[in-house]
């Protein structure tokens, strides 16, 4: 990791936790996984205050921990999830655009406290919008928890890793450490509640809501306290379905500026039919027959299904290969080439920086250079159609700031 993100990583962790908080993990990022005495022992800090900062960082997912095989505990930053806290604006809006305001608070209330129960997070945002509405009007739980649900239902909340049952059952020593588990078929499980109720106005500290003062308030018994329906099933923002709409998003784009707005729009349909079933990291989407695609275009979206097959069959045919012809049962079965489409942004990218930066000529070389991957000196000036010292200056440049590589050849 460069000293560059270090930094940043400390003025994350300062802005958003404190020093201790920073102090202890910039440490980590700097050194790696170590033990909690030998963390104390190096940043000069006791040992009650770098376990307060530890739960704090594991709580936020910025620290794992692992238990080796002499019993030993060690822990260690993830500085890439440290890094994403600068995206935690866009994950919020994000929420905003696709569930409305409610969508953007529970998202919101999530990145704030990484970790919470389904009904801890209903009532906040039901308070919050609460607050935000006229007098007289409020937020309905149910209205929260069903946009809650919508949520877990697109996988953009999921929940935690849980302590399994087993092993609290066991009558043994309990381990140095508890190991988290959760089954894929259990990660967007919503449990059943009943959450009835609706949000609450903030009183003023001094006055209660008969207007008496503090002081004269009964004190109340935490002896008939209601146990939370959910108690111990906890959820959080799943940042990874975020980058993957992302580049879903990306990917509608391209395709609406190579073609148009139809072509983009029935990329969309597909790329949101398979949103879920399909893993970020997959090279395909799921296959989708053009009969499924066809149902499920947006309502009000007037077009054949003999014109939809002609879009399907122009976006296959397409030299990008955004979309792909996998069989041909069901009116003919089609993916999207999700890495090749990311390459394809990725060298569009690459060669409009060359442009911004050396002119046209330049990205022209380029663009020959990534076609043909090794080309002579001879070749780029015959290929390019540019004089001898152009094109000899023009690759000198590009090779001094790394964009094109030298590869000497032997005979």
């Amino acid at each position: 990791m460069t000293q560059a993100e270090i930094k940043l990583c400390s003025l994350l962790l300062q802005e958003h936790f404190g020093e201790i908080v920073e102090k202890i993990g910039v440490h980590l990022i700097r050194t790696g996984s170590q033990p909690l005495r030998v963390i104390a022992h190096d940043t000069g800090t006791s040992l009650d205050q770098v376990k307060k900062a530890l739960c704090v960082l594991i709580q936020h997912n910025l620290v794992t921990y692992q238990v080796h095989k002499r019993g030993v505990v060690e822990y260690e930053a993830q500085c890439n999830r440290v890094l994403r806290m600068l995206r935690y604006p866009r994950y919020i809006y994000t929420a905003k655009t696709l569930y409305s305001d409610t969508g953007e608070l529970i998202v919101e209330e999530l990145l704030l406290n990484g970790k919470m129960t389904m009904s801890a997070v209903v009532k906040k945002v039901a308070d919050r919008l609460t607050e935000t509405m006229e007098d007289g009007k409020t937020m309905d739980y149910a209205e929260v928890s069903n946009t809650f649900v919508r949520l877990v239902d697109t996988h953009f909340v999921q929940r935690c890793p849980l302590v399994p049952a087993t092993e609290n059952s066991d009558t043994g020593p309990p381990p140095p450490a508890p190991t988290l588990v959760v089954s894929e078929k259990d990660m967007y499980l919503v449990p059943k509640l009943s959450l009835i109720g609706k949000g609450k106005r903030r009183r003023s500290s001094d006055e209660d809501a008969t207007g008496e003062p503090k002081a004269k308030r009964p004190k109340q018994t935490t002896d008939n306290k209601e146990p939370i329906p959910d108690d111990g099933i906890y959820w959080q923002a799943n940042l990874d379905r975020f980058h993957q709409h992302f580049r879903d998003q990306a990917i509608v784009s391209a395709v609406a500026n190579r073609m148009d707005q139809t072509s983009s729009e029935i990329v969309r349909t597909m790329l949101r039919m398979s949103e879920v079933t399909t893993p970020s990291g997959a090279p395909f989407t799921q296959p989708l027959s053009s009969n499924e695609i066809f149902r499920s275009l947006p309502v009000g979206y007037n077009i054949s299904k003999q014109v939809l097959d002609q879009y399907l069959t122009l976006l296959a045919d397409d030299p990008l290969e955004f979309v792909g012809k996998s069989g041909d049962s069901g009116g003919g079965m089609y993916v999207i080439n999700l890495h090749k489409a990311l390459g394809s942004l990725a060298t569009a990218t690459l060669e409009s920086v060359v442009q911004e930066r050396f002119g046209s000529r330049c990205a022209r070389i380029f663009r020959l250079v990534l076609q043909k991957k090794h080309l002579e000196q001879k070749q780029v000036e015959d290929f390019a159609m540019i004089p001898a010292k152009e094109a000899k200056d023009m690759l000198y440049k590009m090779l001094s700031e790394n964009f094109i590589s030298l590869q000497v050849g032997c005979l």
